[in-house]
Formats: structure tokens, sequence, C-alpha cells
């Protein structure tokens, strides 16, 4: 009889069955903090703050230019690509130029400028004032859904106008604001897809199907997720550097996959991801950058003219049924990939402001991109007119600390927030180290620049504190915060001179040059 029991019932458990988070424990997790409910407000606050950062990138934008009114630094190069382009049905139709070592997206929207304004200081560099005045609209809200914190995300903007690299480079027709913003826009749409997950999965936590399944439920179309993969190939197709952010965000998108599974209360949260979200989270972070980036050559494929449209020819083999366009643009750009990879400094001859990666997170080494020592205008003899690439010290020498305090937040407190700004910013660093020889220049960090600003806002959110903290706590938080606002604001306003080429003196000047490394 007892043998029959033991039948009915089972072998006993080898282990207690597994804790299922209660519904309002799992949705709370799931959720976390909302998003601030003064909407109207939040869009006020970012579209006065674009506002502003537009008068600050576009006053004078057509100052300086050579004394022959011709593009400045590098410009030289893209302004002429870009008025070629216009003249060319948008492509790159001379193979003596010898400097076609970029996708043409950028370029593309560097002419759309000029055929707006011509060929003057506006023209070539109307699209780059653009970009990065809605660069502050973007930060803002980004910022906003990353703290919960419609102030923060005020911060993050003043603190993005208020960047010397950014305000710069909006004001150069050169290709990075353009990486820069597109991987920007693609951080915000990873933002949002991982809040839109999170919802449609408390909605089932609540409707009580999230668990049906061991690997859970599936999660439908997931739109900001599609955006993120068209602004990854749109930042493919401005510079080859934009696929670091592709494989950093894919990360974050499985990793934020898993965690909210799990927090669902999902039996298998791992399996799960691989069964209901890896082939469309590959379909949306890869395959569309890729189709979008070979969507950007599409007046190369046009023409029959461009720079290397008719590099492949047939070969007699089984690769002949790849279309010969796409065998050329693979031909050309590994022709492009060799000349990146051995563009390197002459030693008899080394360019006067290259600079190595492990400058770049503190600015030593900025560059100068117009120097003028016969001026005139500034009230003496000998006046001086330069335009200087560096980043706001105030900002930029609490890069280190930040990173650090991002890391052990990641790692011992698994703040997703700091992870998600830190794998931004190390996509925009680290893949520089792994050939130092080749010649590099602390432009290459204009991208990161934005997550310099996220992260040092994450770390002024717990400065500021919350009200549940008390009010003396708040009232001196918001002290401190206000006054290190105060400090980046007069930093920015005394570079304006050297960010802007207005005329200033000698001792001025010299003044401006705050570290050895600077001159």
């Amino acid at each position: 009889m007892q043998h029959d029991q033991l039948a009915e019932s089972g072998p006993p458990p080898t282990s207690p069955p597994p804790i299922s988070p209660s519904p309002t424990s799992a949705v709370g997790a799931l959720i976390g903090r909302a998003l601030p409910g003064d909407r109207l407000r939040g869009w006020l606050v970012a579209g006065v703050l674009a506002v502003v950062g537009g008068w600050v990138r576009f006053q004078n934008l057509g100052t300086p230019t050579d004394p022959r009114g011709t593009p400045v630094f590098d410009e030289k190069y893209y302004a002429a690509n870009a008025w070629q382009m216009l003249r060319n049905g948008w492509v790159e139709d001379n193979p003596g130029f010898n400097l076609t070592v970029h996708p043409p997206l950028a370029k593309q929207l560097i002419a759309l400028g000029e055929a707006l304004f011509g060929y003057s200081g506006w023209g070539w560099r109307f699209a780059a004032a653009a970009a990065g005045t809605l660069m502050v609209l973007m930060i803002v809200r980004i910022a906003r859904r990353l703290t919960r914190s419609t102030l923060l995300g005020a911060v993050a903007g003043v603190l993005l106008i208020c960047d010397g690299v950014v305000h710069l480079m909006s004001r150069m027709a050169m290709l990075d604001i353009f990486l820069a913003f597109f991987v920007l826009a693609a951080f915000g749409c990873v933002l949002a897809d991982r809040d839109q997950t999170r919802e449609r999965l408390a909605i089932a936590v609540r409707e009580g199907w999230a668990t049906e399944s061991n690997y859970g439920p599936r999660l439908g179309f997931r739109w900001w997720r599609l955006g993120a993969g068209v602004a990854l190939g749109l930042a493919c197709g401005v510079k080859w550097s934009g696929v670091y952010w592709v494989a950093g965000f894919a990360v974050l998108v499985v990793l934020w996959d898993v965690t909210a599974r799990r927090a669902a209360g999902v039996a298998h949260p791992w399996l799960g991801v691989v069964r209901r979200d890896l082939v469309p989270a590959v379909w949306a972070l890869l395959l569309v950058p890729v189709l979008v980036y070979l969507g950007t050559w599409w007046a190369w494929y046009a023409s029959e003219t461009a720079v290397n449209r008719h590099l492949a020819g047939d070969t007699g083999s089984f690769l002949d049924i790849v279309p010969a366009a796409l065998r050329s643009l693979f031909e050309y750009s590994t022709d492009v990939l060799k000349f990146h990879e051995t563009l390197t400094t002459p030693v008899d001859k080394p360019h006067p402001w290259e600079s190595k990666p492990w400058t770049w997170p503190m600015g030593l080494r900025p560059m100068l991109y117009f120097l003028d020592t016969a001026a005139t205008g500034c009230g003496e003899p000998k006046c001086v007119r330069a335009t200087m690439l560096i980043g706001t010290p105030a900002m930029w020498w609490l890069a280190l600390p930040m990173l650090a305090w991002a890391l052990w937040r990641s790692v011992f407190r698994l703040d997703w927030r700091y992870a998600a700004v830190l794998v931004a910013y190390l996509a925009g660093l680290l893949p520089w180290f792994l050939n130092v020889d080749r010649q590099m220049y602390f432009f290459y960090m204009t991208p990161a620049s934005a997550f310099l600003v996220l992260g040092l806002v994450l770390v002024l959110g717990q400065v500021l504190g919350t009200a549940r903290e008390g009010v003396e706590r708040r009232g001196t938080g918001l002290l401190v915060v206000a006054l290190y606002i105060g400090l980046v604001v007069a930093n920015f306003l005394w570079l304006w001179p050297i960010l802007n080429a207005d005329p200033i003196t000698e001792a001025r000047w010299q003044a401006e040059l705050w570290l050895p490394s600077w001159r």
C-alpha cells in the first residue's frame, strides 16, 4: 500500500520549486521609475534649449575661412567633395583627387547646404550646424528618459551646448558631427525600445500570460529597435567606425532582453531570448544596418562615372552571380580600408596635431584648425584669430573619474543606465587602441562627447538626490549642481574666442593655452 502511494505521488522533489515573483513586484522590477508626467514641459524645455543651441551654432557661421574665402583644415576635402557631388549627380567622379576615402552620406548632406547657400562658409557648414542643433534636442529627451527627470534632461542640453568639441565640429564641414548625430539617435532608439519592451512584458504579467511558456511571451514588432538599426546603418554611411556602435548596442539590447524576461519571472530567460528575440534582433541590428549602409550608395550605383564604379570585372567564377556593382563596391572598400590601415605619419614629417587615444578622454592634445596672427579688431595693433578643437576642461577633465564611477556602478550595483553610457562611450574610444601606429586625431572623439555628457548627468543626478532624502539634502545637491553648471558655462565662455575665431590680443591667446600640449 505504501509502495502504491509513493508510485502515485511520484519521486520526492530534489529541490524546492522556484518561487515566481508576485505580479506587483515583477511589474515594479520591469517598469522601475516612470517617465515624468510633465510631458508638455519636457518638450518645451527641449525646444527652448535647441533654439539656444541653434543660435550658438549658427551665429557667424561663415567665419573663419582662408584669405581667399576657401575652407579651413580638413573642410577643404569634404566641402570640395560635396560641391563635386552637386555637379555630378550626387557622386564623386574625380579619381585624380585620390581622397575619396569615406562613404558618401555626410558629403551629400554637406552638399545640401551648398545647394541652398552656394560654395561659401554658410553653404558647406549649414548641415553640420543643423545636426549639432538637433543633437541638443535629442540629448535633452534622451537624458530625460535615462534619468526620469526633466531637470536633468535640461542639464544635459546645457552641457552639450557648452562642449567645445561638439560646438566646433557643428561649425565645420567635416564628417564626424554627422556620425555623432546618427549614433546618438540610435542610442535614443535603443533606450526607447528598452522601455517599450518592458511595458509590453508588464502588461503580460498583469494579465497573467507572461509565464505561460518557459521562454516567455512574444513581444510583437519592435519599431524602436528597427529605428536603431536604420540610424546605425546611416552612421556607417558616414564613416565605417559606426560599426563599433552596431556591436555595442547589439550587446546592450540582448542583455536588456534577458534581464527583462528574468524580471517578468520567465523560467529560462536566456533561452527565451534565443528563441523569441535573437532572430529579430539580428535582422534589426545587423541586416538592416547593412542594407541601409548599402542604400547610402544609391547615387554611386546609378552613375557610370563615379569613382571605381566599374572596378570589378567578370571573374569567370561563381562570384559573377553577385552583381558587378556590389563586387566593385567591395573592391573599392577594400582599397579604402588598406588606405586607412596604412595611414601613418612619416617619421621625418610628423603631423603637428596628431594624437593617440590615451590622450583623448581628457582632451590633452587638442587641434588647431585655423590661425591668423595678423588679424585686427581686438583694440591692439596685433591681434590673433584662431579656432581650436578643445573639449571644455570643466567637463573633459572629469572623464576618467566619470568612467571609473560608471564602471563601478555597472559592475557592483548593476546600474543599467551607467552600463549603457559606458558601452556607448567606450565604443568610440577602445577600438582605436587596436592600431595605434596609424595616424589619429582628437576629432575622432566627437561621437563620444554626447556620452561624456550623459555620464556626467547621471553623476549629477546622484549629487542632486531625490525628494525622499529630505529638503536639506535636496537643497544642498541642487546648489552643487548649479555651481557646477555655472562653472561649465563660464569655462565655455572663456573658450568662446578660440572656438569661433574672434579677434583677441596676443596676451589673451597665450592665456587660452592652459597646458604645454595645447601649443
